[in-house]
């Protein structure tokens, strides 16, 4: 299944003979047009401006996304040019995994959602820091 097919636009892929991850938050393939201009996203945790860290879980991805999103929009880009995302998740579980999945349709929408990796941690960079997002963002040409 291919999605966003335009030759100057992002394609998301999920081919035949490979699970559907849609109920996961992600598909498998993302293709870039030729020459295509990237921006790289540094991991973003769920602190506010003000340096404040939720203890719940859902609260630190819902932020963490809100963090993305500006990030993005600095870079001149939108949550839909996500070609990749790498999540880092302290004490991963199906439920986390659920939690994640929610926050992502409620960040970017509805639609194919990006490439993704997640990765289970024992920890991450801050005292209570549960999660973390990192992207790459298929930026419009020059």
């Amino acid at each position: 299944m291919r999605e966003r097919t335009s030759p100057n636009e992002l394609s998301l892929i999920n081919p035949p003979g490979l699970y559907d991850p849609a109920p996961n938050g992600y598909s498998h393939v993302a293709l870039l047009p030729p020459g295509a201009r990237l921006a790289f996203i540094a991991g973003q945790g769920g602190e506010t401006a003000d340096g404040r860290l939720s203890d719940d879980f859902r609260e630190q991805v819902r932020q963490a996304l809100r963090n993305l999103c500006i990030a993005i929009e600095a870079a001149d880009g939108t949550p839909q040019q996500i070609a990749k995302l790498g999540v880092l998740i302290v004490d991963h579980s199906e439920a986390r995994l659920h939690i994640f999945g929610e926050e992502l349709a409620r960040a970017l929408g509805p639609g194919p959602k990006p490439a993704c990796t997640l990765i289970p941690v024992p920890r991450l960079a801050l005292d209570g820091m549960l999660f973390e997002i990192e992207a790459v963002v298929l930026l419009a040409a020059g």
